[in-house]
């Protein structure tokens, strides 16, 4: 297993690693490269479950994981120390608190439910992202271990690295989401794949900016971010955010 090599931490600011964006895109380049180099020449989905098994030697556990507030869920946790962890029992109604080791991935029942196959792929990969790339802050620091919120996972939000500082809970979670998608659908493939999409459907400038055709906004919001799922396994949401990343779509902020 390939191990990030943090060089630069935030010491302000809980010890954040401080990472570009095409740092944490090398980073999975190498990682799917280790793993299984195949997902870099192909379009197609990776298996998160046999990755964060077998890759990342994780345990996942799959559980009604309690939390404080219902509008905002807990989707899933990385555990880096031996602990206690809350989850719901159901059978009993009552809150149940549950030992997990140190490595271990755990994720709501709520994110498996059928239809959401995408989201729980992105789901795994996300905590994955922590796993390998935060040990440095929740191995020592914190309550050895981190629950990731519906928020964190499906934001829309880019903390660039040329917008204003965020939270070290900002940019923690900036960083596994990127990860998460770096590794779902790698630039190798997916840039490629964008391109050819946008020329079968005769845009050769390489970018659609929404608003300016009804015809352009369908292959923009529809189209290509379901042709992208159906490929990667992953969410259509997932992968609008990530052509908006890439530049493929421009306009407004909010065109999902």
């Amino acid at each position: 297993m390939i191990k990030m090599k943090i060089n630069r931490v935030d010491h302000s600011n809980n010890n954040v690693p401080i990472l570009y964006n095409r740092e944490i895109d090398e980073f999975a380049h190498a990682v799917l490269e280790d793993y299984k180099p195949g997902l870099l020449r192909k379009p197609g989905a990776i298996r998160f479950e046999h990755f964060l098994e077998s890759y990342l030697g994780a345990t996942i556990l799959y559980k009604d994981i309690y939390y404080d507030d219902p509008e905002c869920p807990v989707f899933a946790a990385a555990v880096f120390r031996d602990g206690i962890f809350k989850v719901f029992d159901r059978e009993n109604i009552c809150i149940s608190n549950m030992l997990v080791r140190a490595n271990t991935v755990i994720i709501d029942n709520l994110v498996t439910k059928p239809g959401r196959e995408g989201l729980a792929m992105f789901t795994g990969l996300h905590e994955g992202g922590h796993i390998l790339i935060h040990p440095g802050v929740y191995e020592t620091f914190r309550a050895g271990q981190i629950c990731c919120r519906k928020e964190n996972i499906e934001h829309t939000g880019n903390y660039g690295e040329s917008r204003s500082p965020k939270t070290a809970g900002q940019w923690l979670e900036h960083q596994a989401n990127y990860f998460a998608a770096s590794i779902a659908m790698p630039d190798a493939t997916f840039k490629p794949f964008v391109n050819e999409f946008l020329r079968e459907h005769g845009i050769w400038k390489g970018s659609i900016t929404l608003g300016s055709d009804d015809d352009l906004d369908i292959i923009a919001k529809d189209l290509l971010p379901e042709s992208i799922a159906e490929v990667y396994g992953v969410s259509k949401l997932a992968a609008s955010i990530k052509l908006k990343k890439c530049s493929f779509i421009a306009g407004p902020k909010k065109f999902i």
